[in-house]
């Protein structure tokens, strides 16, 4: 092929030379054994036509506000619990119509992202669609099967930590393990239970497997309610349970040990009577 030949210039037939037989199959322009009353490429075993493809569509202004309201969410700017922006605040910040801003903040609300509360303001419920869908699908469930799956999703998560561990993610569970000892002695049951959730997501983190803590940061909603449950209306001291024994296994390198340590902090809910009942 010449280098300026294109792909798809058809090649040209030889002419026949002047001893050849003529062969009657061919008409003019038709190849051998072509039907002639068929259009060329459309015969027997020939590839379809390509469809044209669509032009591609500017995003409308209304998707690229939800995209900016996400982008608030899923990086923590706005974290699970907090209140956005009212939509007068959110109108003068985005530069846009308030129709826009009502259009996004419902479609987020919508995927389970966003809770509009009539009369006090617009909260932050989940930091996925998948994270929504998993609060609204589990609100309900009893929360010894959560205990359960809880256990299990952790119990890997800290018997992976422990073989896959960085010297960063060490730190950063040293910092998350004396938040969760200052709340504790704070005696702030709801500042107690995030800081609890927060190192038990520091450990999944430190596993290493994207798939597995993205799982668990999508359920963490749910996990949360069952924490609440877990540590009731005030923190007492029978109810406390040291997590340095999981940190210590996690840092030597202790698979198994840190795996028995997690597990052991959802053993009472997971064998005994469901918590839901009392």
């Amino acid at each position: 092929m010449n280098r300026g030949q294109s792909l798809s210039t058809p090649s040209r037939r030889r002419a026949p030379d002047s001893g050849d037989p003529p062969d009657d199959r061919d008409g003019p322009g038709h190849p051998a054994g072509a039907d002639p009353g068929s259009a060329p490429g459309t015969g027997p075993g020939a590839p379809s036509a390509p469809r044209p493809l669509a032009a591609p569509q500017r995003a409308s202004l209304s998707d690229q506000v939800i995209a900016t309201l996400r982008e608030q969410i899923t990086s923590g700017a706005w974290p699970v619990g907090s209140r956005i922006p009212t939509e007068p605040e959110l109108v003068e910040q985005l530069g846009v119509a308030r129709n826009t801003v009502r259009e996004a903040v419902r479609a987020l609300a919508h995927n389970g992202l966003l809770d509009i509360r009539q009369g006090s303001g617009t909260y932050v419920i989940a930091t996925s669609e998948l994270a929504g869908v998993m609060h609204r699908r589990f609100a309900d469930a009893d929360l010894q099967h959560v205990a359960e799956l809880r256990s299990v999703l952790e119990t890997a998560g800290a018997k992976l930590a422990a073989a896959r561990r960085t010297e960063q993610d060490l730190h950063r569970l040293d910092g998350l393990l004396e938040r969760r000892e200052s709340a504790w002695e704070s005696g702030d049951v709801d500042r107690f239970v995030e800081a609890d959730r927060s190192l038990h997501m520091g450990v999944l983190a430190a596993s290493h497997n994207e798939v597995l803590s993205a799982l668990y940061a999508d359920l963490a909603e749910v996990l949360l309610a069952f924490l609440r449950v877990d540590v009731g209306d005030r923190l007492s001291p029978e109810g406390y349970m040291d997590h340095s024994r999981l940190l210590r296994a996690i840092r030597e390198g202790a698979v198994e040990d840190a795996g028995r340590e997690a597990a052991a902090h959802t053993a009472e809910w997971s064998h005994g009577p469901s918590p839901a009942a009392g």
